[in-house]
């Protein structure tokens, strides 16, 4: 069997205005060590209480974990007080006869280039034959290291040499590689080609983690920003995340489909459109009553690179309607379109992870409350949402909402003293008026403040 690899939680130090926080899933919170249901957590909270920040923390992970070189842009993600942040992230892959509970920590460092990555460690507990093996760090890449000491510990470099005793030079090339590109080192390409091989010692278990993280990385993680929604509100860009396997090659990113006029595609992009749509339009018409999208083709023309290609636009179709260009529909219609592929993927697929922001943004808040409760009941996959629509705190378990708080020390906390009874939404307002939890959970403001600032500032614009 293929690995499915889940996420069990992920703890961000000194990102954005995060000091710490830890959000923790919903199996992982309640010690169940499996992958047979579907998990949902949402994080709601105060706007700048570091909901984002675990979305973005997610981004820069998966891009650490292709292999890919970091931007200078996430120095500016680094809290300005601070020289490192760190992220943590924990794993659970399970294997046809093992379940690997894994932790990989970043430490990334302020540099002249904006940031780089000060120190790589995976840490791995083996679980077989019905006994578990304490967890232990495996891989540590250390930047400052010496060139030689490629990674530590000693034993796990050995067991690696011990393969192929050309592998040391290779790993430390890999290494100026990695270090000269801003690059992860255990999954930049260089390396990871040589962690990835088949073992006959102890190392093959450490191999198949490797390979099972860069997989999922580059297979079912999708991270979805609010840049994805900003292109849709803006008109501008229809940014569709999918994931397509056919044939046993598999396909996976945003297709970015222009609103304001038609484009024109080759003959294997449109393909990948027209499959889109056919996948999207079998969900749409349940959630949309009567609607469909449509790829409207207006004919032959030659692309930019000189191909054969088709000038195509993305149309709205409902019953007894002529066509109509997506971009004359709601954000809100626009947005479930955007993302109903992978939405899909993650009812079929349990290791598909989808952690969008601002998940409520245009969306009815029926509907909003729907479609999480569906998710939950019967998809295989994992969705991690921020909203300020309260309306999931009504759909969901305790054990799937989490909340921000005031403490930069401790963002993320569950609630506590919650009964099944009880409502969550009204829990969560009343724990915001009146306090009760562990921590503050809304930092107060002022009606009557706010108010006489308003007017105050009234009064001088009124003055110049």
């Amino acid at each position: 069997m293929e690995s499915i690899v889940r996420l069990a939680a992920l703890k961000i130090s000194n990102i954005k205005n995060v000091r710490n926080g830890q959000i923790v899933m919903p199996c992982a919170n309640q010690k169940h060590l499996t992958y047979k249901k579907a998990e949902v957590l949402g994080l709601y909270g105060q706007n700048g209480s570091g909901k984002t920040a675990v979305i973005d923390a997610l981004y820069y992970l998966q891009k650490i974990m292709i292999g890919s070189a970091l931007d200078g842009e996430i120095a500016d993600y680094i809290d300005s007080a601070c020289n490192q942040a760190k992220i943590t992230a924990d794993f659970n892959i399970f294997s046809e006869s093992v379940i690997y509970e894994v932790s990989y920590k970043i430490v990334l460092q302020k540099s002249e280039r904006g940031a780089c990555i000060e120190q790589e460690t995976l840490s791995c507990a083996i679980n077989e034959d019905n006994s578990r093996s304490n967890k232990t760090v495996f891989m540590d890449y250390r930047r400052s290291s010496q060139r030689e000491n490629v990674f530590a510990p000693k034993k796990r470099l050995d067991e690696v040499l011990e393969a192929n005793a050309e592998n040391k030079t290779d790993l430390i090339v890999a290494k100026r590689i990695a270090e000269k590109s801003n690059c992860s080192y255990i999954f930049g390409d260089g390396s990871r080609e040589i962690f990835c091989q088949n073992y006959d010692n102890h190392f093959k278990h450490y191999s198949e983690v490797i390979t099972a993280l860069f997989q999922f990385a580059v297979k079912d993680l999708f991270v979805i920003r609010n840049t994805h929604s900003g292109m849709i509100s803006a008109n501008f860009l229809l940014p569709m995340a999918f994931k397509i396997e056919h044939n046993e090659i598999g396909m996976k990113g945003d297709f970015a489909v222009p609103m304001a006029e038609p484009v024109v595609l080759n003959a294997e992009r449109k393909k990948i459109l027209d499959t889109l749509v056919e996948q999207i339009n079998m969900v749409l018409f349940t959630i949309i009553p009567g609607m469909k999208i449509d790829v409207c083709c207006y004919g032959m023309q030659m692309t930019d690179s000189g191909e054969d290609g088709y000038r195509v636009e993305l149309v709205s179709v409902r019953e007894g309607r002529p066509p109509i260009p997506i971009r004359m529909e709601s954000d809100g219609i626009i947005k479930i379109i955007s993302i109903l592929n992978v939405l899909i993927q993650a009812f079929g697929n349990p290791s598909i992870c989808i952690a969008v922001d601002e998940l409520d943004a245009g969306i009815f808040e029926y509907m909003l409350g729907e479609l999480l409760d569906i998710f939950n009941k019967s998809a295989k996959g994992q969705l991690i949402f921020t909203s300020h629509n309260l309306r999931a705190l009504e759909m969901l378990d305790k054990d799937s909402i989490m909340f921000s708080t005031a403490n930069t020390e401790r963002r993320y906390i569950r609630m506590k003293n919650v009964k099944a009874t009880n409502n969550l939404r009204d829990t969560y307002l009343r724990g915001i008026t009146l306090g009760g939890q562990d921590e503050v959970i809304y930092d107060e403001t002022d009606s009557l403040r706010i108010a006489r600032a308003f007017r105050k500032a009234g009064r001088t614009i009124q003055h110049e």
